[in-house]
């Protein structure tokens, strides 16, 4: 039996059977069904053939033979020309009718009966007429009177005996009973049949549970746990070994009788086998070499479905380990991430040093358990295993954490490190100011107004002052401003001493000792920076006259000299007429930052906070910038036209820019970009104040003229779609997809095993249609690749139904049409987009629902229909 499998697809497709039996869907006559019939032997197909291959069907003597049914007559003689080849059919059959012991009657009806329903081509009918003297003759006259009768287009051949037959047909083809040599005997002629059509029957039953099973494993879903793996795992493969030994079976049966049919030749070297016997024996030939093309192909099947079950299993393994690690992980990372405190003290940077160790040692184990894991992920890649995409950032995950906590642990070493030193030095300057004021206040003033006291107190302080070197430090500020006290101290000191230490032309006055305090020095005026804010706003304003500036050049320097006249012979053809291809809307976009949104932030400068209420209040306005980038691919493919002609050198020179036009086209989608990366900025240094809400708000805005930009690029690279985009509503999400599809009607043998092969589609969810797309990229003119999406299918948003969960992949969601007639099964790429697609389905669904009560509720209360001529029925 002819099997179905191209595993590379997994696909399943069913060719059509070689072997008759079977081929033909409403089941032929077999021999157990005559069984009764066969026995009563009133025909037979003994194997002989006459000279040109003809098969031979011999009615024998028969007693009642007229008795026979018409029913039984045609089923036996139906079925007996069934069984030779279809190319020794289309020869035509001999028929012997032997009729020696009876009468011209039973002659006559056994040709009528015949001509009448007989259902095989026909060649020669060869009737042994009654040997009787008279009933011969009688059968000489009515041959001559009836041939007409019997309605045969072949010749009919009156033979006196078989020895007359033997001039016809060879004695080899005829049995004993004709005065052949040719073996027959019918009962075992019986069995053979009723074993061949036993067994073609057996190999159709085993290649459709093969059939069966492969369409079973190629539907199955993979599990998502390491649990259910292992039984489908297991269960699969008992199931396979069941059907090997069903296979096993079926061969052993096929051997067997084999052997049965070819037993005379193989007990006797002069027997041949009849040329009937030599198509059975080439029918269960050609049965076994089915059984072995079914079996070779269920088993390549099974070994990559085996395959991808193990691999699937090694996957669930490395996905349950690689959670597993990465809460350890992520512990860990949260536990030193915590750890921020550098300490304010020797003994507390020490205590610091040693929890660092201790969490770096605790850290090692789970750090070799992620490296172990990772190689072992990278080893499955190397593998060929089919989840690469899957595993790899799981590698690149581990790897990742684990260089973040090692770095991140030489951070900490380092810094506690660099933290201790400081401290040690800190110590040691308290030490040396502490010293310093206690030696300050330790020299008595009344013994430093001699010069002898005085000189002595100054080479005090010099020998003191020699150690400072071991303790000058930038930081902190506190010691260093300590150390800056003290050496002022001392510097006024010396000062002191030094007057006094001079000859004295005047008797010095004693003066009570008192006690010295240290200067005090005037806090330093802050000057505070000028607000984040303030700045951002700056910054906006700045590049926003920039970027008004530049838009001015390109129009007047560029666009405005496209009907000069004094250049209109530097214009190439292929540009002529096509200024508003080129730029667009530009005029545009420059006429309202000129003469709008410029003034309305440059009032923002004293009041940063009313920058978000510029862009609410503008936000219709700066739609024009997706009517800019839609006309983007248009203008490029000109510019790439004619971007190296003379007129735009000349305009280039003129102008002094260093960049040609094509860089400053760009300008309205970066700044578009600009807008939201500054406002950004803002957030960041606002928040939790007043304001924080619009600018989020602002922020969004912006965001949404992005996305719409974004989605209207993709929009127009849409292809075949016959209709207009135009009226399908608001476009509201774009997107690429894995697809599955499952239809009720139409051509579905095995379900062609949608679940393993998905398409991938990029969709387009409008408010009144889904158009499913095939996303295509191509090279033009050298430059890179640019997208197209050619049109596939679409859904009316009026008739769909979605569910929201598919069993066995949280990423998975339906959508269905006509009552689930048609379902299509949608895999994002993260169950977060996913929800998004849901939440925006869900909400077209409902707006229409509420449509439709609407009409409803203004129907029943007008007392006038629901849908009026004009209404669109969507």
């Amino acid at each position: 039996a002819a099997f179905w499998l191209a595993v590379q697809t997994r696909e399943i497709s069913v060719f059509p059977c070689t072997d008759e039996i079977m081929q033909q869907e409403i089941r032929p006559l077999v021999a157990v069904d005559i069984i009764e019939q066969l026995h009563r032997q009133f025909a037979i197909l003994s194997g002989g053939r006459g000279k040109d291959g003809a098969p031979i069907i011999t009615f024998p003597e028969f007693a009642g033979f007229s008795e026979i049914p018409d029913d039984d007559f045609l089923n036996v003689v139906t079925y007996l020309t069934s069984i030779p080849s279809l190319e020794a059919a289309s020869i035509g059959f001999i028929i012997i009718i032997d009729r020696r012991r009876d009468k011209w009657s039973a002659v006559k009806a056994s040709l009528t009966r015949i001509a009448g329903a007989f259902p095989g081509n026909l060649q020669l009918v060869f009737v042994l007429r009654p040997s009787r003297f008279i009933q011969r003759a009688i059968a000489d006259i009515g041959i001559k009177l009836y041939r007409d009768d019997f309605k045969m287009k072949v010749p009919i051949i009156m033979l006196n005996s078989v020895s007359d037959l033997h001039g016809y047909i060879d004695k080899s083809q005829l049995t004993r009973e004709l005065g052949g040599t040719l073996e027959y005997g019918h009962s075992q002629w019986i069995h053979h049949r009723t074993a061949i059509e036993n067994f073609a029957m057996t190999v159709k039953t085993t290649a459709q549970m093969l059939q069966s099973f492969g369409t079973d494993l190629a539907e199955t879903e993979l599990p998502n746990d390491v649990q259910c793996t292992e039984e489908l795992l297991s269960s699969h493969t008992e199931h396979h070994s069941k059907l090997k030994d069903e296979l096993k079976l079926a061969v052993k049966q096929g051997a067997t009788l084999l052997t049965c049919i070819r037993e005379p030749v193989t007990r006797s070297a002069n027997s041949k086998l009849s040329p009937d016997e030599l198509e059975n024996v080439a029918t269960v030939e050609r049965l076994l070499a089915q059984l072995d093309e079914t079996e070779k192909a269920f088993d390549q099947f099974w070994t990559k479905h085996h395959l991808k079950l193990e691999q699937c299993l090694q996957l669930r393994h490395f996905e349950h380990d690689f959670r597993e690690v990465k809460l350890t992980l992520d512990n860990l990372m949260e536990t030193q991430a915590g750890f921020t405190d550098i300490g304010d003290s020797v003994t507390r940077v020490e205590n610091l040093l040693k929890e660092q160790k201790h969490l770096e040692e605790k850290g090692q184990e789970p750090l070799e358990k992620a490296q172990s894991l990772a190689l072992h992920g990278e080893q499955l890649i190397q593998n060929n295993h089919y989840a690469v995409d899957s595993i790899r950032p799981k590698c690149v995950e581990l790897r990742r954490i684990c260089d973040d906590f090692t770095n991140e642990t030489k951070k900490k070493y380092d810094i506690l490190g660099k933290s201790l030193e400081l401290h040690k030095q800190l110590d040691k300057a308290s030490q040396w100011c502490e010293a310093g004021i206690y030696l300050l206040a330790s020299q008595a003033v009344d013994k430093c107004q001699s010069q002898e006291g005085a000189e002595t107190a100054l080479v005090e302080i010099e020998k003191f002052l020699v150690t400072a070197k071991e303790h000058q430090l930038s930081n902190p500020k506190e010691i260093v401003q300590k150390l800056e006290d003290v050496q002022e101290m001392f510097d006024k000191r010396q000062v002191s001493l030094k007057k006094l230490a001079a000859k004295q032309t005047r008797p010095v006055q004693p003066v009570a000792p008192h006690p010295e305090s240290s200067p005090k020095r005037a806090s330093p005026k802050i000057t505070r920076p000028p607000a984040v804010g303030s700045h951002i706003i700056n910054e906006l304003i700045e590049t926003e006259r920039v970027y008004v500036e530049e838009l001015q050049s390109i129009i007047e320097g560029y666009a405005s000299e496209m009907d000069n006249p004094n250049l209109v012979h530097l214009i190439p053809s292929a540009l002529q007429n096509k200024k508003e291809v080129l730029f667009g809307n530009l005029p545009e976009i420059y006429y309202f930052h000129n003469r709008i949104f410029l003034k309305e932030i440059e009032n923002c400068i004293e009041n940063p906070e009313l920058l978000a209420r510029c862009f609410l209040k503008r936000k219709e306005d700066l739609q024009i910038y997706e009517k800019y980038c839609q006309n983007k691919p248009r203008s490029e493919a000109l510019w790439r036209q004619c971007g190296d002609s003379i007129f735009f050198q000349e305009c280039q020179r003129k102008l002094d820019h260093k960049l040609s036009l094509d860089a400053y086209l760009l300008k309205p989608v970066q700044r578009i970009t600009k807008y939201q990366l500054l406002l950004k900025e803002m957030l960041k240094c606002s928040k939790n104040s007043e304001g924080t809400a619009e600018l989020e708000e602002a922020l969004a805005t912006v965001l949404d003229i992005i996305k719409s930009v974004n989605d209207s690029m993709h929009q127009i690279a849409i292809t075949g779609y016959e209709g207009d985009v135009s009226e399908l509503g608001k476009l509201l999400m774009q997107g690429s997809f894995n697809v599955w599809t499952d239809h009720k009607k139409g051509h579905n043998k095995v379900k062609d095993l949608a679940r393993f092969k998905p398409m991938q589609r990029h969709l387009f969810l409008y408010t009144k249609m889904l158009l499913f797309c095939k996303k295509r990229e191509e090279n033009t003119d050298g430059h890179e690749k640019t997208a197209s999406y050619s049109f596939k299918n679409s859904l009316k948003m009026s008739t769909v139904g979605i569910t929201e969960n598919v069993k066995g992949d949280n990423k998975k969601f339906e959508i269905w049409y006509n009552g689930r007639e048609e379902v299509y099964i949608i895999q994002a790429s993260s169950v977060e987009l996913k929800n998004t697609w849901i939440s925006e389905i869900r909400k077209v669904l409902t707006g229409q629902l509420e449509a439709c009560r609407g009409r409803a509720h203004r129907a029943a209360a007008g007392n006038a229909p629901l849908l009026s001529a004009s209404q669109d029925p969507q």
